[in-house]
C-alpha cells in the first residue's frame, strides 16, 4: 500500500504556482520588484518593527521558562527512547543549519562595520570595539535560537511523542482544532513553506556573493559580477541537490560534521596567529556585557538615542531573517531531535550554539578590527568600495599562507552553503508532502530549482539588498505563527503534564485515592486526546529503525 505521506499535497501546487509568478516576475520586472520590496520593507522596518522586538523577547523567555518548568522533563518520543543521534552529529546538525554561512559571512564583516558605525557611541574608538562585539553578540545570541527552539519543540513534540505529521498545522491543533486540517492550516503551511524559501534564498545569495568575492579575490581572471554569482549558484545548486538525493544520514550529516571541524580549524587558525590573550579577555568582557545589557539591547527601539537605521538595517533585519528561518532550522532541528528531553533540547539549542558564536566574534572580531587598525581602516575601506563579501578575504590576506587559507574559507563557505540547502529542500519537500520524514526525490528536485530561481531572482533585482528586504517581508506573516506554535505547544505541555501528574500520585497513594480519581484521568485523557492532531502512518517508526 502506497503511503500518503510520501505524496505532494495542496500546499505543494499551491506553493509552487505563487513561487513560479514571483519568478517570473523577478526575471521579466526586475526593477519593480526592487521597488516594491522596498516600500513593503519601508514600512515593516517603520511602522511594526517593534512587533519583531516584542516577539523574539516573548520566545526568549518562553524558551527559558520551559528549561526551569516541569514539562522539561517530557522526552520528545516514548519516555523510555534514547536520542536518535549522538552530541556531537546533533550539534553539527544545529550548527550546519542554524547560521554556518551567516557566521562565516559576517564574523569579520558585522563587528568591523559595527566599529566604524556604532549605534551609540563614536566610532573609531576603545568604546565603539567594545559596543561592536557587544551588538554582534546581541544579534547572534540567545534570541535566534530561542525562535528556533519555539518552531523545533512544537514540530518534534507532537510529532515524535504524538505520531502527528512534522508540519506547522499540526502542531497548531489544539489552539485552533479542526480548522488545522482545512483551508487555515494548508495557509499556515503555505506561509511557512515561503518563509523557508526567502530564508534559504538569503542565504544561497550570501553564499554566491562571497563565493564569488573569494575567487576574485584570489584570481584575476574571476571578475566578481552578477554573471559569476549566477554560475556559482547553479554550480552549487546541482551539488546540493546531489547531497538531497542521499538523504539525511548521509550527505547533511557527513557534510554538517565537516563543516564544524574546518570551522574550528579555520578558527583555531586564527586565535594562534593573532592576539590570542586579546581574544579571551574579549570573550570574557563581551560576554559579560551581553548579559549585562541584554534587557536594554532587546527592547531598545532608539526612540530617543541613537540612529533608527542601525536598528533597520542591522537588528530588525537579523530578527525578520531568524524568524523566516525558523520554518526551515526548526523543522530540520525538530526531524534530528528524536529522544531528547524538552530541557535537554532547550539547552542544546540555545546554549552550546550561542557559546561557539560568542567564542567565533571574540575571535574572529577582535583579529579583524585588530587588522583594521593595522592597515589604517584599509579592510573597512574595501568593504565600502567592493562590498561586505570581500571582509574575510582582505583580512586572511594577511595570515601565513593565505591563499591556501583563502581556499579553505571558500570550501567551507561552499560546503556550508550546499549543507544549508540540501537541509532547505529537504524541509520544502517534507512541508508540502504532508510531512513525510523521507520525501520523493522528485519533490526535493522541484524545490532545489525553486530555491535556485528565487535566488537568482533576488539578485537580479538588487543584490543583498533586495534579499534582505524579501527576507524582512517573508518573516512577517510568520511571526504570527511562531505566536501561536508556542501558545499551542504550552497548552499541550498543561494538559498532558497534569495527566502525568494524576498518574504519579494514583502509583502513591493508597487503592481509594485510585478509584475517586479514575473517572478525572479518564476525562483528562479524553480531553488531552481530542486537541491532538490526527496520527501519520507509522512511516516515523519505519524511518527511526532506518535511520538507526
Amino acid at each position: 500500500m502506497k503511503n500518503r505521506r510520501s505524496s505532494v499535497t495542496s500546499v505543494f501546487y499551491i506553493s509552487l504556482v505563487i513561487a513560479f509568478i514571483f519568478i517570473l516576475w523577478g526575471a521579466i520586472f526586475p526593477s519593480n520588484v526592487e521597488s516594491v520590496l522596498g516600500a513593503i520593507n519601508d514600512f515593516i522596518s517603520n511602522r511594526l518593527g517593534w512587533v519583531y522586538m516584542l516577539a523574539m523577547t516573548g520566545f526568549v523567555i518562553f524558551a527559558l521558562y520551559l528549561v526551569i518548568s516541569p514539562y522539561g522533563k517530557i522526552r520528545l518520543g516514548k519516555q523510555d527512547e534514547k536520542a536518535q543521534y549522538s552530541y556531537f552529529t546533533w550539534f553539527s546538525f544545529l550548527f550546519t543549519a542554524g547560521m554556518g554561512v551567516g557566521l562565516v559571512f559576517y564574523g569579520v564583516n558585522e563587528p568591523l562595520t559595527h566599529f566604524h558605525n556604532p549605534p551609540i557611541t563614536e566610532g573609531g574608538t576603545a568604546a565603539a570595539q567594545q559596543e561592536a562585539l557587544q551588538f554582534t553578540l546581541f544579534h547572534w545570541g540567545l534570541h535566534p535560537w530561542a525562535v528556533y527552539a519555539v518552531v523545533g519543540l512544537a514540530l518534534a513534540y507532537f510529532n515524535f511523542r504524538h505520531n502527528a505529521p512534522l508540519l506547522m498545522s499540526s502542531a497548531l491543533s489544539p489552539l485552533i482544532g479542526d480548522r488545522s486540517k482545512g483551508w487555515m492550516g494548508t495557509t499556515v503551511d503555505v506561509i511557512a513553506v515561503f518563509g523557508t524559501i526567502f530564508g534559504i534564498a538569503t542565504s544561497l545569495g550570501l553564499g554566491a556573493t562571497q563565493i564569488t568575492a573569494g575567487l576574485s579575490y584570489s584570481f584575476d581572471a574571476i571578475e566578481n559580477n552578477l554573471i559569476t554569482q549566477m554560475i556559482v549558484v547553479i554550480i552549487i545548486t546541482i551539488a546540493f541537490i546531489a547531497s538531497a538525493a542521499t538523504g539525511v544520514n548521509k550527505g547533511i550529516r557527513y557534510l554538517s560534521m565537516g563543516n564544524v571541524v574546518i570551522a574550528i580549524a579555520l578558527m583555531v587558525f586564527v586565535f594562534v596567529f593573532g592576539s590570542t590573550v586579546l581574544m579571551i579577555e574579549s570573550f570574557m568582557t563581551n560576554t559579560g556585557n551581553y548579559l549585562q545589557n541584554l534587557i536594554s539591547m532587546t527592547f531598545n527601539m532608539n526612540s530617543f538615542v541613537g540612529e533608527r537605521g542601525f536598528l533597520n538595517d542591522w537588528t530588525l533585519f537579523y530578527w525578520a531573517w531568524w524568524i523566516g528561518w525558523a520554518a526551515f532550522v526548526g523543522s530540520f532541528i525538530a526531524r534530528v531531535s528524536r529522544g531528547r528531553t524538552i530541557r535537554e533540547f532547550i539547552i542544546g539549542v540555545m546554549g552550546v550554539p550561542v557559546l561557539f558564536s560568542a567564542i567565533w566574534f571574540a575571535i574572529f572580531g577582535v583579529a579583524g578590527i585588530e587588522s583594521d587598525n593595522l592597515l589604517g581602516g584599509g579592510i573597512y575601506s574595501l568593504i565600502e568600495t567592493q562590498g561586505n563579501e570581500v571582509a574575510l578575504f582582505a583580512f586572511l590576506e594577511n595570515y601565513p599562507a593565505a591563499p591556501l587559507i583563502m581556499g579553505i574559507a571558500i570550501l567551507l563557505i561552499a560546503s556550508f552553503f550546499v549543507t544549508s540547502a540540501d537541509s532547505g529542500t529537504f524541509v520544502l519537500s517534507m512541508l508540502t508532502t504532508g510531512g513525510s520524514l523521507n520525501p520523493p526525490l522528485k519533490v526535493k528536485l522541484v524545490w532545489g530549482g525553486i530555491l535556485a530561481g528565487t535566488a537568482m531572482v533576488l539578485l537580479l533585482s538588487g543584490g543583498l539588498s533586495a534579499l534582505e528586504m524579501a527576507m524582512l517581508i517573508a518573516a512577517f506573516p510568520f511571526t504570527f505563527i511562531v505566536i501561536m506554535l508556542a501558545i499551542s505547544l504550552y497548552k499541550a505541555l498543561r494538559s498532558e503534564y497534569g495527566i502525568i501528574k494524576l498518574e504519579k500520585q494514583q502509583l502513591v497513594y493508597e487503592a481509594g485515592y485510585r478509584e475517586e480519581t479514575q473517572k478525572e484521568l479518564e476525562e483528562k485523557r479524553e480531553a488531552f486526546e481530542e486537541t491532538l492532531p490526527d496520527e501519520q502512518p507509522p512511516e516515523i517508526e519505519a524511518q527511526s529503525k532506518e535511520d538507526n
